[in-house]
């Protein structure tokens, strides 16, 4: 005989309250977002880069990209581990996001141009959630900020390098 009742989620008991909780997983969902908006992008002019700097930027676009698949994963189960859905739709992240994507393939100086602004916009998102996972006391989320800090703003110089 199977029961209508719905069994309730267990507690989280890890030391952060739940309004924190959910704080924090809110600002760790507009990081999401915007890591997808920027996976989307790079993979994007992956594909269609041109011109002479065509090898450059392709190899360079698809290690940047594939390292940012990669992360998306840790970071949506950062946000599970907090007790909340991660965001998976593109309404979900349209909506959360702050980077915008281009209307057209652009040349390949002003791929890079985007991509800049785009590591840069992660790392302003991902700053922010930071000070919030740090107010909260939530020592894994802040450590997973400061790795993708790392990354974006390693990932902006070396492609502002490529407009000097």
């Amino acid at each position: 005989m199977s029961s209508s009742k719905k069994v309730a989620a267990p507690s989280i008991d890890i030391g952060i309250s739940e309004k924190n909780r959910l704080e924090v997983a809110q600002e760790l969902s507009k990081v999401l977002a915007d890591a997808h908006a920027l996976y989307l992008m790079t993979h994007n002019f992956h594909w269609n880069v041109t011109g002479p700097l065509f090898n450059t930027l392709h190899a360079m676009f698809m290690d940047q990209y594939t390292e940012q698949w990669n992360a998306l994963d840790d970071i949506a189960e950062r946000i599970r581990a907090l007790g909340v859905y991660a965001p998976g739709t593109y309404r979900e992240f349209s909506k959360l996001a702050s980077i915008a994507e281009p209307e057209d393939v652009p040349e390949a100086l002003e791929m890079v141009r985007l991509l800049v602004k785009g590591n840069e916009s992660v790392a302003k998102t991902a700053r922010k959630a930071f000070s919030v996972a740090d107010e909260a006391n939530d020592q894994p989320t802040a450590d997973l900020l400061t790795q993708r800090l790392d990354i974006h703003e390693k990932n902006a110089w070396m492609l502002r390098s490529l407009l000097q």
